[in-house]
Formats: C-alpha cells, structure tokens, sequence
C-alpha cells in the first residue's frame, strides 16, 4: 500500500507496517513537548501528580517543557508560574530549557525535530517541526493523554500534497505564501489534514522560510505540514541530532486529498486585514499601500528567524523608521539573536531606529509593550484577532518581514520593493 509521509511516520509510531487515512489508533511519540503557561501546565502537572498518581516517569527524555512565556516583567507571578514549572521539572528528572528562545525554534536547535520524528505539543504551531521532514501535531489538553500514558491515540488524517515550483522573487517569502494559500483555498482549505510539501520550489527554499510556512498550517484547518526531507534538512538534522532518525519520503501513488501546484515566482507580497487569517481577509499589499500604521513587530514562532532579520536589514540598510512608527524586532531564539548580531544585522536595525528585544513569545501574545486602542500594528505574528498583542480595539495587520520592514519605513502598508526602489 502506497503511503505519505504523515502515515509512514504515524506508522511507525504506531508500532505497524501500515497506516490508512481515517485509521484510529495509538501512537508513541518521540517527544512530547509543552511550554509552561498559567492554565495549561501548572494544571496538567497536578493531574498527573494527584489524580493520576504518577510519581515517576519511564523514560522522562522523551518530555520536553519550555520556560519561553512571561519572561519579561519580572513580576512576582511570574515567577510563581515558572517555579512550578522548574519544581515539576526537577521531581520527574525532565530537563527544562528556561529562556533560551521560542520553544518552537529552540526545539529544532536541540535536535528534537529530526526526519521522521513525531512530536506533539499542546499548542499547534509545533507543526513548524515539518519544516525537517518531522511531524509536529498540536494536540491542545490530550497532550495529558501522552504525558500520563506515554502514548496517544489519533485519527490518522488525510494529506493535501503542493507541488512547489519556482522560486520567491525579491521581497516575497514563506508568509505571503500561506497568506495566498488561504486566500485561495479557503481557511478550512485542508481541514483535519496534513499539508505536504515538496517540488523544485520547495527544495529551494531556505530552512527557515519552511519553518514559517509549516507553522502557520493550522490556518488552513490543517492539523500540521511537513516537507519532504531533502539534503538541506538532512544536513541540518546531522548537526543537531543526538539521536538516530529515519526519514520519511512520501510512496509513489499514495492517496492524496487533494494536489495543489503553485508557482513561487508567480506570488506577490501579501497582507492580511485586521480580525483573523480567514480567506476573505487577504489582500495583495498593493491593495492597502497607504493605510497609516503607529507600530511594527518582526518575531514569533513564525517569523523572527535570521533570514526574517536578514529581509528587514536589507530594507532598513541606510534608512530610518518613518516617524511616530515603533519597530520592535525579536528574533526567535538565543541563537538567532547572536548570529544576527555576528552578522551586523542588528546594528543595521538599530541604526534605522528599531528596539531590538529579548527572544521570548511576550510580544506575540500582548504581554510585553502590548498596543494600545486605535492603534495600527503591522506584525509578522501568529495571530491578528480581537485582543491579540493586548489590545481589543488595536488594528493588527499581518505579512512578511519584508512588508514589515517596509511599512516601518514608509508610515504606511507597503512592500519592499517601494522601498528598496526609492
């Protein structure tokens, strides 16, 4: 029976030859990840202690908890929350990984993403692990399914295949493709399903630019994406792997729901309106060039790597923030920061005026410098709903790195390349 990807790694870690779509069935993943976050973990750690009684764990590398939340403020619940974390950590023997970066980066930097891996999270963005050829599901609170059993039972999911051609022109990326994928296939476009990439255009792309797509998937409906693992994921993987993996490549006439080709060089730069990731929501920047924005955030899980550095460098390189316009810039882990600053990217950016913050998700999700009412944010973040980045009446558009940059620039939604033109 012909396979892809998403079923020969369920498969295996399911512990059988074969897995169809719509297969119902338990799976062992190879890590099971979480970021600590009121709610969610300090409830889930007392679950497992008290009502579940478990007072060790079989094989406790295969938990992975992040302290990448609420890092900024210093205040007192803070603390109280990561004491728990750090506490809960320490009596199950869990090595914890406090303020490195993102989670969801960070955890390719330590090698949990490797070909052919199966990671779940609470939180969906994990799907960013396909970029490597892994698949990273977002399993909300049944992640305590995992943690207290050690397995986890799924419906296996149909896969849409894109067939990727071409590649991005100048001031184009992985976010204005997501956006156009939405715009065109719909936010529920690939509902309960894996997004599978792969062609000429997807080896083209850079590691990171994969990692940004795949972790937006879920704004298709899509339950996670995954690349077909060429040499550059492979070669990533080698440096970073501390243990073995198996790649998955995807069978010769496996079942498809759906196959897809998009022409990468045919894209323009995307934006999406102010209220979700909805279809109807996105527009070419062309369309909004000249609606006025007060502030601009490049970072998050999605968009705050070095290549998302290097694109607002490039804009920014010997100009400045228009006036009354704040940037604020995160990179995504410890790592990244540090090479952006090897590289001078971030005197680049300071230069033209941006404040260049710690790594952390505070900015994504309103707790550091949220907006305030009325304003306009223009943001390479996750999300754009009411509320989101601390404010229910602030306007968040969304779009790439460059976009972003540019917008900054100008005071108003515009591309790079009226930029760079100029």
């Amino acid at each position: 029976m012909a396979s892809t990807i998403t079923e020969k790694i369920l498969a295996r870690a399911a512990g059988v030859d074969v897995v169809k779509a719509g297969d119902n069935l338990p799976a062992r993943p190879d890590y099971m990840i979480a970021y600590d976050f009121p709610g969610y973990t300090d409830v889930m750690f007392r679950q497992m202690h008290d009502d579940f009684g478990i007072r060790a764990l079989a094989e406790p590398e295969r938990y992975v908890v992040f302290i990448d939340h609420m890092l900024t403020k210093g205040t007192e619940k803070e603390q109280e929350v990561h004491q728990v974390t750090r506490d809960w950590c320490a009596f199950y023997g869990i090595e914890l990984h406090e303020a490195r970066g993102i989670g969801h980066q960070v955890m390719a930097e330590l090698g949990y993403a490797l070909p052919g891996n199966f990671l779940i999270h609470f939180d969906g963005h994990i799907s960013g692990a396909g970029a490597f050829g892994a698949l990273g599901w977002g399993v909300r609170r049944d992640l305590l399914e995992a943690w207290v059993s050690g397995q986890i039972y799924l419906d296996v999911p149909r896969t849409t295949r894109f067939e990727l051609t071409g590649e991005f022109a100048p001031g184009v990326d992985s976010r204005d493709l997501v956006h156009h994928i939405i715009g065109e296939f719909g936010a529920d476009g690939c509902a309960h399903q894996v997004m599978e990439f792969a062609g000429p255009g997807a080896r083209a792309m850079s590691i990171d630019r994969r990692q940004g797509l795949c972790g937006m998937a879920m704004f298709t409906g899509a339950v996670s994406a995954v690349f077909e693992p060429d040499e550059a994921a492979l070669s990533y993987a080698r440096r970073v792997a501390a243990t073995d993996f198996t790649p998955q490549l995807p069978d010769p006439g496996a079942d498809y729901a759906a196959v897809h080709t998009i022409d990468l060089s045919a894209l323009s730069p995307q934006v999406v309106l102010p209220g979700s990731a909805r279809s109807a929501n996105t527009r070419q920047v062309v369309e909004l060039s000249g609606t006025p924005v007060t502030k601009a955030f490049i970072g998050s899980c999605a968009s705050g790597r070095i290549e998302d550095i290097r694109a607002a460098a490039l804009v920014l390189d010997g100009r400045k923030v228009a006036p009354g316009v704040e940037l604020n810039v995160v990179p995504t882990s410890d790592a990244v920061h540090r090479q952006a600053e090897d590289e001078g990217l971030l005197d680049v950016l300071r230069a033209a005026g941006a404040h260049i913050a710690r790594s952390s998700c505070d900015f994504c999700f309103g707790y550091q410098k949220p907006l305030q009412p009325d304003e306009n944010c223009i943001s390479t973040g996750v999300l754009n709903i009411s509320g989101r980045m601390g404010s229910t009446d602030a306007n968040i558009y969304m779009g790439s790195a460059f976009t972003v940059a540019a917008s900054a620039v100008t005071g108003t939604i515009a591309s790079a390349g009226e930029v760079t033109r100029s």
